[in-house]
């Protein structure tokens, strides 16, 4: 699963590496990102997909859930069956986002013991994401997001058995957020485990097992 993550690049950085064309707000810098939080997405709008940065609320809720308290079980969408869930049909053929990432959380369950895993030189990368819009009786809307996850790979099985999906190039996630041009039938090639061989494991503080807690000491390697 994606329980946690981290996203503490400028948000001239992210603009710049993902192409955007417009900005909604500039996220923080975040060190332990966690479920119900706004996070920085990239969603793509128009005839020819201009590219905004804007806030979704982690914890996707369906335009037909009859209030919020869905949110809290979607935060993740297992890539193999998103394509046969209610609660994701909708979004994966018509609302696909990039979440920008720089790294994430997973926790030994015998130890308790946090490691961030991050692509190597801590780059930004983006994780395939869905979003909805849903309305409220009252007339309010709120714009939420769930990010997809996949089989483990090697470097990360030790820890969890699933991780989130990270789209591997820029034309992998060009072809992600292309939903006009690219169905749900032609994504499975985009869901594979990241190579281990390009990311890097660091043990890290237990304190970023509270979510109260969010500065760049999370990230300091300990032995």
């Amino acid at each position: 699963m994606c329980g946690r993550f981290t996203m503490h690049h400028d948000p001239e950085e992210v603009i710049a590496r993902f192409e955007v064309q417009g900005s909604l707000f500039e996220p923080l810098a975040r060190y332990n990102i966690a479920p119900t939080q706004a996070v920085a997405a990239i969603t793509a709008h128009g005839p020819s997909a201009e590219r905004l940065l804007e806030p979704l609320h982690w914890g996707l809720v369906p335009f037909w859930a009859k209030d919020t308290a869905i949110a809290s079980k979607l935060i993740n969408a297992r890539s193999e069956t998103v394509r046969e869930k209610p609660s994701f049909k909708h979004a994966l053929t018509r609302r696909r986002c990039l979440i920008p990432a720089d790294g994430f959380y997973e926790w030994d369950r015998k130890t308790k013991q946090p490691t961030h895993f991050r692509v190597h030189s801590g780059e930004l990368f983006a994780f395939a994401g869905l979003y909805e819009e849903w309305h409220a009786p009252d007339g309010s809307s709120l714009r939420t997001c769930t990010v997809l996850t996949t089989q483990a790979n090697e470097l990360v099985a030790p820890i969890h058995e699933r991780m989130p999906v990270i789209l591997q190039s820029p034309d992998d996630e060009a072809m992600w957020l292309e939903v006009g041009r690219y169905k749900p039938l032609d994504l499975p090639p985009l869901f594979s485990p990241f190579p281990s061989d390009r990311m890097e494991a660091v043990f890290v503080s237990k304190r970023v097992g509270s979510p109260i807690n969010d500065d760049a000491e999370l990230l300091v390697p300990i032995a």
